[in-house]
């Protein structure tokens, strides 16, 4: 698998701005929690999640917590963010 380059301070900074609610932690990762009504609906989103992460190719590391979600994302291979994480949490966000 190719490498994807990896972002910029900058365009870390403005991809997060396009984003509602996640977070950089160190610079190599976004992080964003989502709160359900219920476990089941939790449960639910996490199953959406993995039919999205799938189908981009690019899985989040995922930490269920009854009825919260965790969702935190960068490229392994790359070692930090970049595109494919950007378009990622756009895409569970929707």
């Amino acid at each position: 698998m190719a490498k994807e380059p990896i972002l910029t301070e900058t365009e870390i900074a403005e991809g997060l701005q396009a984003l509602s609610g996640w977070q950089a932690e160190e610079g190599k990762t976004i992080v964003k929690k989502y709160l359900f009504p219920s476990f089941p609906e939790a449960i639910t989103f996490v199953n959406k999640v993995a039919d999205i992460a799938e189908r981009l190719n690019h899985h989040p590391f995922i930490s269920i917590d009854y009825r919260r979600v965790t969702l935190r994302l960068t490229t392994w291979h790359s070692g930090g963010l970049t595109r494919l994480d950007m378009e990622s949490a756009k895409a569970y966000d929707e």
